[in-house]
């Protein structure tokens, strides 16, 4: 690696780097989804996303494509990024193939080639690089993000982007679906640079000025050491990765500040993350010395800690823990099919129900009874005193032969207006108080004049003139009173004036020998009878 070599640029290549990489899969989450590998030649990370459609397999795969760089590089340097982004693309589409549940998956992909004076970037996601120079820090690249573009269009801040309920919706990742073009640029580097790439379980969380104070000092694995525990403790929900690399001129004498050409060389690639076989760990009285941090104590990759999950859980890691909002909004979601299908059966529901209440209803008017009006007659209806057009409300149920005609005025206005019944035992009360008040229809023998209750027949009267006119009267008469006889016969016989002037001569002959009494009596009768004789007959038809 310490061998002078030429460039594109005619520059010799005496810079090398001395890196380190550290990926933990935080609090929060139950399975590490980043992926990342640190060598002599290439740094790169990335960030699956799928959640349940296996993120994990994506950034593994974009690694392991990815890490083929690790050697000194050519001269299309960009091409050689470009080519292992698209080859990762090319293998995730094939595992998607060969196993259709993780179809969703992809991954964001940050990679560094370096060829001993400058690095080549490739990006496409919201993985972060930075470069750390002189004490200032700045971001190489730029999110593929929707709060990106907000940011981009003054919309928010970068303060309010770490905090947007839509940070983590990516708007480009390798996916294996949709060839995306990566963004592709040079950084020349100098003594001292340090490289900085991470996911964005840390720079989501991390200011600038937070991540320069711990860049500012350390060695490359004091560094990831501390970004990783800083990241955590601000509270990071995501899976975090680190990696960090220094720009240094190697010391061929062994005599300089720099490190030795046997120091280079005895370092090891580190594959850390999902894309490793066994994680990164600190041993006791070695390497754990290195990654004490000046702020609290030691840190290392930690696994999850195990737990008794059921077969049957939900995604989540225990049953009734909230559901991880990142690993929602990254879930695959099946394509819409038979939309008009599913509206057309919640409309076939709603008219359903529709018809079951209107069912209901009408069942309802159906067990209600009211006595009313029809053809002239009290008739018991079922169903409700009301109309709707189209829809028959109300019909007769029992019809009596009571007419409206024979009740009295009050009753008659109530029946037309409909008189309202609890059931139908209580409309046949109704019904029987009716027929009990109406009129009783009078008889055809009551335009006759009823016998004259002060008189008592004594015996059958003889033929002759006085007895032909007393039958046809219908009253019997004294034989012995000749002028009585006379004029109730002549009465029952006639009407008008002159019967009534007879009853006046026959009430005179009779005050000279009958009492007083005796004669109102008689005369009220008579009168009476004649009164009867001309009242009109009720109407019963």
């Amino acid at each position: 690696m310490g061998d002078e070599t030429t460039t594109e640029t005619g520059a010799t290549a005496e810079l090398v780097l001395r890196f380190a990489a550290l990926s933990d899969v935080g609090r929060v989450r139950k399975d590490n989804q980043d992926s990342g590998y640190a060598g002599p030649w290439v740094l790169t990370v990335c960030d699956g996303v799928g959640g349940a459609a296996r993120g994990d397999i994506a950034s593994a795969t974009a690694v392991q494509q990815l890490r083929k760089l690790d050697e000194r590089p050519g001269d299309d340097m960009l091409g050689l990024v470009a080519g292992a982004l698209h080859r990762a693309h090319d293998r995730i589409s094939e595992l998607v193939e060969q196993d259709p549940s993780i179809n969703g998956t992809s991954t964001t992909a940050t990679v560094a080639l370096f060829d001993g004076n400058r690095v080549a970037i490739g990006h496409v996601g919201d993985s972060r690089a930075y470069l750390y120079r002189e004490g200032a820090l700045s971001q190489l690249t730029k999110d593929h993000t929707f709060v990106q573009s907000l940011i981009d269009e003054g919309r928010i801040t970068e303060e309010e982007s770490r905090v947007h309920p839509h940070r983590n919706l990516i708007l480009k990742a390798v996916d294996g679906i949709h060839e995306t073009e990566p963004d592709l640029f040079f950084v020349d580097l100098a003594p001292g640079d340090r490289l900085f790439l991470c996911s964005d379980g840390a720079c989501g969380v991390l200011d600038d000025s937070h991540l320069a104070d711990i860049l500012s000092t350390g060695t490359p694995d004091y560094a990831v050491v501390e970004l990783v525990r800083a990241s955590l403790e601000a509270g990071s929900s995501d899976n975090v990765t680190c990696l960090v690399a220094d720009v240094v001129e190697p010391d061929a004498t062994g005599e300089g500040a720099g490190p030795t050409k046997a120091e280079i060389d005895d370092q090891v690639p580190l594959l850390v993350g999902a894309a490793a076989d066994l994680p990164r760990r600190a041993t006791r009285g070695t390497a754990g010395s290195l990654f004490r941090g000046h702020r609290s104590g030691d840190t290392g990759e930690l696994e999850p800690v195990p737990a008794e999950i059921p077969v049957d859980a939900p995604g989540h890691a225990i049953p009734n823990d909230p559901i991880d909002p990142e690993l929602a909004r990254y879930a695959p979601r099946p394509p819409r099919r038979f939309a008009w299908l599913k509206r057309l059966g919640v409309l076939a529901i709603l008219v359903g129900l529709l018809w079951a209440a209107a069912g209901a209803a009408y069942a309802w008017t159906q067990r209600q009874y009211y006595v009313g009006e029809h053809d002239g007659h009290v008739t018991i209806f079922r169903g409700v005193d009301a109309s709707l057009p189209g829809l028959e409300m109300n019909r007769p149920y029992e019809e009596s032969d009571i007419s409206l005609d024979r009740l009295r005025d009050i009753d008659a206005r109530a029946v037309r207006e409909g008189i309202d019944s609890d059931s139908l035992d209580d409309a046949r009360r109704t019904l029987e108080n009716l027929g009990e008040a109406q009129t009783d229809c009078p008889s055809d023998e009551s335009t006759e004049p009823s016998p004259d209750p002060t008189k008592t027949p004594k015996s059958t009267p003889p033929s002759g003139e006085g007895g032909t006119q007393g039958g046809t009267g219908g009253a019997v008469s004294d034989p012995s009173d000749t002028s009585s006889a006379t004029s109730t016969g002549t009465f029952r016989s006639g009407g008008g004036p002159a019967e009534e002037n007879a009853i006046l001569d026959t009430a005179r002959l009779n005050a000279a020998t009958t009492s007083p009494l005796d004669t109102v009596v008689e005369l009220s009768s008579r009168v009476g009878a004649t009164s009867g004789s001309a009242a009109p007959a009720a109407d019963c038809d």
